[in-house]
């Protein structure tokens, strides 16, 4: 069905069809009903601090677990709060929070391998974007500086490749 089709569709369902539709995809999807919670209770702040907990302990287990530092963890929060409408700086915020933990994570660590330092490349060329698209820069330029710093003293064989993606962010 096309947008055309279905806005032809609402159009002639009277208010009570209208309504009834919207309860029922309410109950039969998780997403609806994600949205619709979030839009009229978003409690933004709970999220976050939820988020950077599941994040921090993909990095830091709180049982004696090896850590699994996956970045899509992140990720597929960064994508959910997308798509629900979190305000862009809290969504930075997260997008940086990941890339620090890292950065904290290898620090204590002897061997990080190459993939995780392209990873965590990958992340921050993400953030960066994010962040100038969306008139943030100002917000998070210290923050870009320490996680370009922190790289290089950790001696991360891509550290220029930071360097770089934050200078080219600055150009525009």
């Amino acid at each position: 069905m096309s947008k055309r089709d279905l806005k032809l569709y609402v159009h002639d369902l009277n208010k009570e069809q209208l309504q009834d539709q919207v309860i029922e995809l309410y109950s039969r999807f998780k997403e609806v009903k994600e949205y619709y919670d979030f839009a009229f209770n978003p409690k933004e702040n709970k999220l976050i601090e939820e988020c950077k907990f599941k994040i921090s302990k993909e990095y830091f287990p709180q049982t004696k677990r090896k850590a699994k530092c996956r970045r899509s963890v992140a990720q597929n929060f960064i994508r959910h709060f997308k798509r629900l409408g979190v305000d862009p700086t809290l969504i930075a915020d997260i997008m940086l929070f990941n890339i620090e933990i890292a950065l904290t994570y290898s620090s204590e660590k002897e061997n990080i391998q190459d993939a995780f330092c392209k990873s965590i490349l990958k992340s921050f060329d993400e953030a960066v974007n994010y962040i100038y698209e969306n008139g943030l820069s100002k917000e998070y330029t210290t923050r870009f500086e320490k996680i370009v710093d922190e790289s290089s003293n950790q001696n991360w064989f891509n550290r220029e490749s930071f360097e770089r993606l934050f200078n080219s962010g600055r150009d525009r």
